[in-house]
């Protein structure tokens, strides 16, 4: 079995989406798109509280709430990888259109 590493960071970019950055160096973009369709994440859909992001203590996930969270594995898994000069250029045209 794979292992997943941990995380270090997560910024949120763009509408729903979020940069994952892993313990191994790997940065991920994660939609989190699909997941407002759902009750449980129906929160998600305001920016400021879909900015107020953060990683849970030891790296295994991220969280909004207490009630509203993603693991590592779900973030590694579905997340889509990217180059480095390709994330840089997302970024900032995601504060560009900020």
């Amino acid at each position: 079995m794979e292992k997943i590493p941990k995380i270090k960071a997560v910024q949120s970019i763009g509408e729903a989406q979020l940069i994952v950055t892993f313990e191994s160096g790997i940065k991920k973009i994660y939609d989190c798109g699909s997941l407002l369709s759902r009750p449980q994440f129906h929160l998600l859909s305001s920016p400021a509280f879909f900015n107020a992001v953060h990683v849970d203590p030891g790296g295994y996930g991220i969280s909004w709430s207490d009630d509203i969270d993603l693991s590592e594995y779900e973030l590694w898994t579905n997340g889509k990888a990217v180059p480095n000069e390709s994330l840089k250029t997302d970024v900032a045209k995601s504060r560009h259109a900020a």
